[in-house]
């Protein structure tokens, strides 16, 4: 059943896509597997594959962008050759795509247009990603290694002491009874409902970790349910499919089963019991500790696969997707007031419906840092909008100064959490220093004051498949200096984040689109499309807002203001707001902002279907005195 399928591109095309990529976001020659693949080790850029890989390929070109997803879960690999323009006299010589799969259709779907019509229909495709609640979008604060109650309320209570906003606090597997998924250690944890109640009246949700590998051990509970469900993957034999995972001897449930995820997501109870309101799934690829082979299940396990059968050559790359939908679908019944919160570290095309991810064990480093942002923007373009890495890196500690430029990304990217090993260094904002601490503490408002922008992205994301996170060429892919940039992006189409990536830096280049661009700290005026060189002292990484941006943000009283910066003269602007109860289902209508000229004015109004109003908040216009 194994096939392969070439394609020829145009000579100036440039490939993303694959899923995670920590060398991207865009992909250079070379071959790509595609095969969900716990590493074992913190990753670096030159680790492939990684967590997540989807056989969707985004392809752009001056003529067009185009996507090719060829529908078929099973292990492969994607041959990339970028083509070469001839100079002079010479002939230009295409690119090249090569696929090669183990099995599955031959089924390929193409879409053609815009990167937003292309990511629109993928959107359509696969599912509108899920919406999540406002605190998700706020700050995270997560450690393998937390241990006990009472070093969660040191950890909060340092947040709190210092001013510092904190959203969400993250329990890792050590708050587990002896690693065992859907239990908690009642010695070090007594009372996680009452220490999640008092956090909740703090405006601080608790998360926990979910894994999928069971403690094969009878008088374990969910081992003992899922064994009288038959819920567990079984070989060629009919015998249980063992591993090794944290709890030590485990079994793996048969997500891909309709009647297993049913009963798998009534598990989640337990967590909403304890206060969880939100879920974390790691291990899922899923990872199995082997001293020789693959780290996974054997290929020859055999699965539902939603009642037409098979064995994990298939069904290993949608197991992760499959938990997901198990756990998703449940807490929409078991707490149907709440937009769930859920991200995974594996998945595959459609992953975006249930929530989103993150980077998993990236490497502290320089290095790490750079795939951090590579991934985030991968994913994007892979319909997975909402993302993040492990702000400081999984293992080792990072510097002083490595902590603040990755925090100070992490503020302007979907998922902003902390996180870090059992033996790793610290990750608290004041762990590294007085001045760390500070420039810290400024990325921290930053993030609270543009959380209504932030919601407005994640409506616009649901409905209409764009990511917040965005390469610069997202709205002119024709434009050959924007397509080969990324060390900076788009969040949104307000704002420019070029974040600092090579240490000792003040002093940045920027790549401009064209149009004007005010520096959000100073408000001096640039004209794209140009190259620019900026201050990037300690204190913040340079943002740029495009003129005539309508950015919805938080005013000093804490309610919503737009901000809007001055168009060029002679021209106008806009944007977007959706203003969001904070959770709950509601279809909140998105509101339309223009702003323009009116003598030596800017004047801002809401377009109306019959006219137009009055703005119904207050509004601060920025940029005036850049001429």
């Amino acid at each position: 059943a194994r096939w392969m399928q070439r394609s020829e591109v145009a000579a100036d095309a440039r490939f993303f896509g694959l899923g995670g990529r920590a060398s991207g976001p865009r992909l250079r020659d070379g071959t790509y597997r595609l095969w969900n693949t716990d590493p074992g080790h913190a990753f670096t850029p030159g680790d492939d594959p990684l967590y997540i890989t989807m056989p969707m390929q985004l392809v752009v070109a001056d003529a067009a962008t185009h996507l090719v997803f060829h529908d078929t879960s099973w292990d492969g690999t994607v041959t990339l050759r970028e083509g070469e323009e001839g100079a002079g006299s010479g002939h230009d010589r295409a690119g090249a795509s090569e696929l090669r799969m183990d099995g599955g259709p031959l089924r390929c779907w193409v879409v053609v247009g815009t990167p937003a019509r292309v990511l629109h229909a993928w959107a359509s495709l696969t599912g509108a990603p899920a919406l999540p609640p406002a605190w998700a979008l706020g700050h995270h604060h997560a450690r393998w290694g937390f241990g006990s109650e009472q070093e969660v309320r040191r950890i909060v209570a340092g947040y709190q002491e210092r001013d510092l906003p904190l959203d969400a606090v993250h329990l890792d597997i050590d708050h587990y009874d002896e690693h065992q998924v859907f239990t908690v250690d009642q010695e070090r944890f007594p009372k996680l409902p009452v220490l999640a109640e008092e956090l909740r009246r703090d405006g601080i949700r608790l998360v926990s970790i979910v894994d999928p590998a069971v403690k094969a051990e009878p008088g374990n509970a969910v081992y003992d349910s899922g064994t009288a469900e038959d819920a567990f993957v079984r070989d060629a034999s009919g015998r249980l499919v063992r591993g090794v995972v944290w709890p030590g001897e485990a079994v793996f449930p048969d997500f891909t089963h309709a009647r297993v995820r049913q009963w798998w997501g009534g598990l989640y109870q337990e967590r909403l019991a304890q206060g969880f309101a939100g879920f974390w799934h790691d291990m899922n690829e899923p990872t199995s500790f082997a001293a020789f082979g693959e780290s996974t299940l054997p290929r020859s396990a055999r699965h539902d696969l939603d009642g037409r059968g098979g064995d994990h050559r298939e069904a290993h790359n949608v197991y992760a997707l499959c938990m997901a939908g198990a756990a998703y679908e449940a807490l929409r019944e078991l707490a149907p007031q709440e937009r769930p919160f859920l991200f995974s570290r594996s998945g595959w095309a459609g992953m975006q419906a249930y929530g989103g991810t993150w980077s998993g064990d990236v490497a502290t480093g320089w290095p790490g840092l750079r795939a951090s942002l590579s991934l985030v923007m991968g994913l994007g373009l892979c319909g997975v909008p909402y993302s993040g890495p492990d702000v400081g890196g999984f293992d080792g500690s990072p510097s002083p100064e490595l902590y603040l430029r990755w925090f100070q990304l992490g503020a302007y990217l979907p998922l902003f959490r902390t996180h870090a090993s059992l033996r790793a260094g610290r990750r608290e904002p004041w762990e590294f220093g007085a001045d760390v601490l500070e420039h810290a503490r400024v990325a921290l408002v930053e993030r609270r004051r543009l959380l209504p922008y932030f919601m407005t992205l994640a409506h616009l994301a649901r409905r209409t498949g764009a990511p917040y996170v965005r390469p610069l060429w997202w709205g002119v892919p024709e434009d050959r200096a924007l397509r080969d940039c990324e060390d900076a992006f788009l969040l949104g189409d307000c704002l420019l984040v070029a974040p600092v990536l090579v240490p000792g830096s003040d002093r940045r280049a920027v790549q401009l689109p064209r149009g004007r661009w005010y520096d959000t700290e100073t408000e001096r005026a640039y004209e794209g499309p140009a190259q620019i060189l900026v201050d990037a002292p300690l204190s913040r990484i340079p943002v740029l807002a495009r003129a005539g941006a309508v950015l919805p943000v938080r005013g000093a009283d804490g309610e919503l203001e737009l901000e809007v910066w001055a168009p060029a003269r002679g021209r106008t602007g806009g944007g977007l707001v959706v203003p969001d109860a904070g959770d709950g289902w509601d279809e909140p209508e998105i509101e339309r902002y223009v702003a323009r000229w009116e003598g030596r004015r800017v004047v801002v109004e809401r377009e109306l279907e019959d006219g137009v109003s009055a703005p119904s908040y207050p509004v601060r216009v920025r940029g005036l005195g850049a001429g």
